[in-house]
């Protein structure tokens, strides 16, 4: 009887835990029904974000830092709007030496300053333009205010 007490009272905390784990993460949160997982990783002056699909094929990337990532994007590979943490932003293609245009017909990258020192560098890996659809909608909702918090406090 008592050791079902104590498997009872387990699963009750499972679910606490894992919550705690996720609220945890300085990566913006993502909605249960993307089928992403964040990937983390955090250094002093920045903090990268993976999300990833459980085969890989689709991603998020996210690079949260305090340095200008000075990356140059060409106006003639801007392909469209968008929106990154209530920012204004325009997504291009990458310049992938050597890759042919269907390939690059489902990737995107852009810089977005969010603040006086913060910079988000994002870029997305998609296996077809609806997927690539799907990912910049996602994206388009995700509140990095966590992530801006840590490269302010280091904490």
């Amino acid at each position: 009887m008592k050791s079902a007490y104590l498997f009872f009272l387990v699963l009750l905390m499972l679910p606490g835990v894992a919550l705690a784990q996720q609220a945890s993460s300085r990566c913006p949160p993502l909605p249960a029904s993307s089928g992403l997982q964040w990937e983390e990783r955090v250094n002093t002056g920045f903090l990268a974000c993976k999300a990833r699909n459980e085969d890989g094929s689709k991603s998020i990337n996210l690079l949260l830092t305090s340095r200008d990532p000075d990356l140059r994007l060409s106006k003639s590979r801007r392909v469209e709007s968008g929106v990154f943490s209530g920012e204004s932003l325009h997504w291009y293609l990458p310049d992938i030496a050597g890759r042919d245009e269907t390939y690059l017909a489902s990737r995107r990258i852009t810089v977005v300053e969010l603040g006086k020192g913060q910079y988000a560098q994002i870029w997305i890996d998609a296996p077809s333009t609806q997927d690539l659809a799907e990912l910049l909608t996602l994206t388009g909702k995700l509140d990095v205010s966590a992530g801006t918090a840590y490269l302010v406090s280091g904490n």
